[in-house]
Order: structure tokens, then C-alpha cells, then sequence
């Protein structure tokens, strides 16, 4: 049985739309114009008990909305949604001690005090035994190797120091589902490593359901065979990494490398030849041509060596969120009127 079930889950807002001007200013105190914003339109999805799913979409395509549904922080429109079994936005305490939230550009850390005094208030809060809180504390601070910070205040800790402490104090509880919202933004690489190896190493040790949204590619490659995209607040795609590129890759990228060490100007005629760095060159090609342009340039031109690869997943993600926005507009009625509050 799924341990995420959604169904036709939507949410909308109503939007006061504040005119320029003193005098437009004062006629809003008396008649206020309102515009109705889809933030999520009508998702059915289900994640089954120790998946880790990435959630795509580009900004504002809904995706922080459906995980605010999903943890309860904010009331559906209309649809169903239930998490290991409960409604989420009933906000029961069941509930909120099986599951975290984590977003990269909110914090639950108090900010002038040690990493370790906000973990003894979490052990407070979800009445964790304390034999069990040091034990989980301590593995996750080895994990993450943390330890010699935890009685450094908060705010001395560099960016990454906090999303680390961030992780250790969503998962004190020993959640059994996590979401995570841009965990690594912001994060230089070396970080975004570090974290990324945790969550891995800590998903299979735990067998925990996780939910993740992320812009970083590597993020999802490193962690994610799930991937679900959504846009305009629809899911548009859920699937494998690789069904990705299958589906929205109509190009492949052929590397060359040229035997002479030039590279002649006429292998613009079999594509789009978007490098040049000799002895190698770089042709974009469609898909299905590029059996017949690979042996059209072989029969032509000493050739060394030669690969074909698929185009980096983000320029293939790019092109189904560019047809996912042009099938959303072909669809979108008028724009309707502002509506005015009686």
C-alpha cells in the first residue's frame, strides 16, 4: 500500500492586486480588486514506503504548495491527500511525530544559541526518550561530522554547517517520511557532496520515504531513480531519469575527434556544430540522423575517435518545461477578470 496517496489535489489563492498611486491606494481601502492564482491544479500521485522521489518544476510551478499540503502546513483547495494514512492537514500529533520538513531558506535552529540546546527543545517537543535522542543524536552528528559543533551558536556556522544541523534536527524523531525543499541551495559544491552522501547513506540505513525538491541536477542525479515533474501546477511526468531524455532528447551530441588535428569547416552541414576546440569538435544531431550523418562523416573525413552521448539531462528537463508552458497556454482560457470584494 502507497505511503503517499493523492488525489485530484488542488490549491488556489486569492491575490489582492495593489494599484500605483496615492489615490488608487486610498479606493483600495473601500473596493479591493483580487486575481485568482492556481497554485496547484489537480495532482494524483502515490509514492510507495522507502522511495526517494524527486519533485521537479520550474519556480512557481507548485511545487513548495504540494509539500506544504502534504505536511500540513496549508488547507487544500479541494482533493484528498493522505500520508501513512493521515489526512495532513488535520494536523494531528500522530501525525506531525512520523513525518519532517525541511526547506533550505527556512530555519528551525535558534540562531544565538549552540546547535545542541535547539536539539534538547526538539527532544522536548516530540517527548523522545533520552537514551534514544543521544543515541540518534550522536549518529547523525558522526554522519554528517558535526560533533566538535554543536555548542558553536548557530549563527557562527557557515551555510552548510547549518543545513547540516538543519538535517540532524528533522531527523532526531527518527521521521519514517521526510520532506526536503532545496536542502543544498545556496551550498557550494563540496557541500552539496557532503549532504548528498548523507541523505543516501541515511535512506538505506532507515528505509525512509523522501520527497525531494531540488534545481540542482546532481542533487537528483546522485539520489533520485523517481523523478516526478510538475508545471502550471500539473504533474507533467513521473518517471526515470533516463525516460527523461528518451522522451524530451529528440538531439544526441557527437564528439569527434578529428585525425589531422583540423577540423573542417563543412561539419556544420550535419548538424549544429556548437564546439570547436581541436582536435575536437562537438555536433548537435538529431536523433534519429545520426546513424546516417556518422557515416556520411566517416566516409568523408579521417576521424580518430568518435562517442555519442545523450544532451545533459537539464537541457532535456528544460525542453518539457518550454512544452509543458506551451500546451498550458494553447489551453488557458482568457484571462479573467479581477474579481472585487463586495
Amino acid at each position: 500500500m502507497p505511503i503517499i496517496e493523492i488525489q485530484g489535489l488542488a490549491k488556489s489563492y486569492r491575490v489582492y492586486q495593489k494599484r500605483e498611486g496615492l489615490a488608487a491606494s486610498i479606493a483600495g481601502l473601500f473596493h479591493r480588486k483580487y486575481r485568482q492564482i492556481e497554485a496547484v491544479r489537480g495532482i494524483d500521485l502515490e509514492v510507495e514506503r522507502g522511495q526517494f522521489v524527486a519533485f521537479l518544476g520550474p519556480n512557481g510551478a507548485g511545487k513548495t504548495t504540494t509539500l506544504k499540503l502534504l505536511s500540513g502546513v496549508i488547507t487544500p483547495t479541494c482533493g484528498t491527500a493522505r500520508v501513512m494514512g493521515h489526512v495532513p492537514w488535520r494536523r494531528e500529533n500522530a501525525y506531525r511525530r512520523r513525518f519532517a520538513l525541511v526547506m533550505g531558506q527556512k530555519n528551525q535552529l535558534w540562531w544565538d544559541l549552540p546547535a545542541a540546546e535547539s536539539f534538547r527543545l526538539h527532544q522536548q517537543i516530540y517527548r523522545i526518550d533520552p537514551e534514544q535522542f543521544e543515541r540518534t543524536r550522536d549518529e547523525l552528528s558522526e554522519m554528517l561530522d558535526v560533533g566538535d559543533l554543536l555548542s558553536q551558536p548557530v549563527r557562527e556556522l557557515s551555510l552548510g554547517e547549518r543545513m547540516k544541523m538543519e538535517l540532524i534536527a528533522a531527523l532526531l524523531h527518527s521521521p519514517e517520511v521526510l520532506f526536503l525543499d532545496e536542502p543544498t541551495i545556496g551550498l557550494d559544491v563540496i557541500a552539496q557532496h557532503k549532504i548528498q552522501t548523507f541523505l543516501r547513506e541515511y535512506q538505506q540505513r532507515r528505509n525512509v520515504t523522501i520527497l525531494l525538491t531540488s534545481h540542482y541536477m546532481k542533487d537528483v542525479v546522485a539520489l533520485c531513480r523517481r523523478v516526478v515533474i510538475i508545471a502550471s501546477g500539473r504533474i507533467i511526468y513521473d518517471g526515470s531519469l533516463e525516460g527523461i531524455v528518451d522522451r524530451f532528447g529528440g538531439e544526441k551530441i557527437v564528439t569527434l575527434q578529428m585525425a589531422d588535428g583540423k577540423i573542417p569547416p563543412e561539419l556544420g552541414e550535419f548538424g549544429e556544430l556548437f564546439s570547436q576546440e581541436p582536435p575536437r569538435a562537438k555536433l548537435r544531431v538529431r536523433r534519429d540522423l545520426v546513424p546516417e550523418v556518422l557515416g556520411k562523416i566517416l566516409a568523408r573525413h579521417a576521424v580518430e575517435d568518435v562517442s555519442v552521448e545523450d544532451p545533459p539531462l537539464e537541457e532535456a528537463i528544460a525542453e518539457m518545461f518550454s512544452q509543458a508552458d506551451e500546451e498550458a497556454k494553447r489551453k488557458m482560457p482568457e484571462p479573467p477578470e479581477l474579481l472585487r470584494e463586495e
